[in-house]
């Protein structure tokens, strides 16, 4: 239990908490009084013990909740008279952090794994995924056999997250130190949880006669895909809690590349001053492109008249002026739920270019659409952008209904100068999408650009209506860091001059 405990300073400190040596056997007194079988105890005790200030008590609660998440750090098995969720919770006993016992079910995975490791060796499958999908339409399908495919089939996402954390406890996934080690431990893990087998599933699925057993072969590649994206964010979380990355250049580097979603409220502001730098070195350059490419033609009137003084010796030239057309830009973000980080960090970037993006009007919604554009121009970035998450971010997503509101108080706005940019997952909770909506919009503007925070995988799946809203873009990208809004803008940038 010690290692458990020092571990989990070790990413205090990585989360730049600063704790002494005398502060970590204060810790150590407190868990041998409290013990570890109630984490709300225990939290509260070492909130005590170790923060010292109100930012680091944030910080220290979300490393604890990260540290500890699906962990049953009691020591101690569920007894058969658990609860059905307790007994959810110990199956993943192994999973964040540390501690616990790694009991029989770790050799039983241990065995397991050597079997599935031998076959893997004999037979790649590596590739599976890269083969073309028939089109069976719906209908009826049979019941998977391996275990993963059973978990993935019945939609078991608790029974799947804890899973995925005591996958990630075998592989020693907190080790990870490098960015780019992500998709070694993401294997790595995906192996853990049964990869091998449900592979093996999948290819037989598509080699069978039966069309059920065929369609199951496809729904069983698209859930695996989509396990596959939450095993990734899992160990880019894991990266950020235990990476030893206190270098300022590096942090900011590895900031760049993570999704907006993952990232913690104590990484806001160094995540607000690389957003300003990049903004400022796209700024610099275009302003820099139209200096040099649209000063226009020679005024030779203008040039003579003034050089009249020189005796005819041309010291002053003079051009005619090219009125530069800068984009108008019509920025709607959907600001409900996990996509407001994003729609955050674009609105940020945005008006950060203002130098060489002036026209831009912003537009917020979860249901109803409503300008914001006036809360920049008269408050502070941070504070207009905390004010419209606050005041917009509520409710049930309605794309529809934000269409409906543009097409009355907008529309009429819109030409062939303007830009359309849409950041949102165009899940709709199934209501009216009013395709005919965008496809006006489309019709009008010079761009409609549509920037999804998901993962293309899930595009289209469940209650997304992102199919139908890409017939009516120029532009679909998924866009969920901030090197995929400052290539996005960027090129904005650039066909604006």
């Amino acid at each position: 239990m010690e290692k458990t405990l020092t571990n989990f300073i070790r990413s205090l400190r990585n989360a730049e908490i600063r704790v002494s040596t005398a502060e970590t056997l204060d810790a150590l007194s407190a868990v041998e009084l409290v013990g570890y079988r109630d984490k709300e105890f225990l939290k509260d005790s070492l909130s005590i013990v170790l923060p010292k200030t109100p930012d680091e008590k944030e910080t220290f609660e979300t490393c604890f909740d990260q540290f500890f998440a699906f962990k049953d750090i009691s020591g101690e098995s569920s007894s058969d008279s658990d609860s059905e969720e307790d007994g959810e919770e110990s199956e993943g006993s192994e999973s964040q952090g540390e501690g616990g016992s790694a009991g029989g079910e770790r050799q039983n995975r241990q065995a397991g794994g050597k079997k599935n490791k031998s076959k893997a060796k004999s037979k790649s499958l590596s590739l599976i995924e890269e083969e073309e999908e028939e089109d069976l339409g719906p209908g009826e399908m049979t019941d998977p056999k391996s275990e993963l495919g059973k978990l993935l089939f019945n939609n078991s996402v608790v029974e799947l997250t804890t899973k995925m954390a005591a996958a990630g406890e075998a592989v020693d996934v907190r080790e990870i130190q490098v960015f780019t080690q992500k998709g070694l431990y993401t294997r790595r893990i995906m192996d853990e949880m049964g990869l091998t087998e449900l592979n093996y599933e999948i290819q037989d699925l598509r080699q069978a006669s039966s069309v059920p057993e065929r369609r199951l072969g496809q729904e069983l590649r698209k859930r695996r895909d989509w396990l596959r994206e939450q095993v990734r964010d899992y160990v880019e979380k894991q990266f950020l809690l235990n990476a030893d990355v206190s270098g300022k250049r590096l942090r900011e580097e590895l900031l760049r590349k993570i999704k907006l979603s993952n990232v913690e409220h104590r990484n806001f502001r160094m995540i607000q001053e690389i957003v300003f730098k990049m903004a400022k070195r796209l700024a610099t350059m275009h302003s820099r492109r139209k200096k040099v490419f649209k000063r226009g033609a020679l005024n030779v009137p203008r040039t003579i008249r003034n050089n009249m003084a020189y005796d005819g010796a041309i010291f002053d030239l003079h051009w005619k002026s090219i009125k530069v057309d800068r984009p108008k830009v019509f920025a709607i973000c959907d600001v409900s739920g996990s996509v407001a980080n994003y729609a955050r960090f674009m609105l940020m970037f945005l008006y950060s270019l203002e130098e060489v993006m002036p026209k831009v009007r912003s537009f917020a919604f979860s249901s109803d659409l409503a300008e914001v554009t006036d809360l920049f121009e008269r408050n502070k970035i941070e504070d207009a952008i905390s004010k419209t998450l606050r005041d917009y971010g509520g409710g049930s997503t309605d794309y529809g209904q934000a269409f409906l509101d543009f097409r009355k108080n907008c529309m009429d706005d819109v030409d062939n100068r303007t830009t359309i940019i849409i950041l949102g997952d165009a899940r709709n909770n199934y209501g009216e999408a009013h395709g005919e909506v965008l496809k006006e919009m489309y019709d009008r503007c010079k761009r409609l650009i549509w920037l999804n925070p998901e993962s293309r995988i899930s595009w289209s799946t469940g209650d997304s209506e992102m199919r139908k809203y890409m017939a009516y873009s120029h532009q679909t990208e998924e866009c969920n860091s901030l090197m995929h809004l400052e290539r996005v803008v960027g090129n904005l940038l650039k066909q604006s001059n």
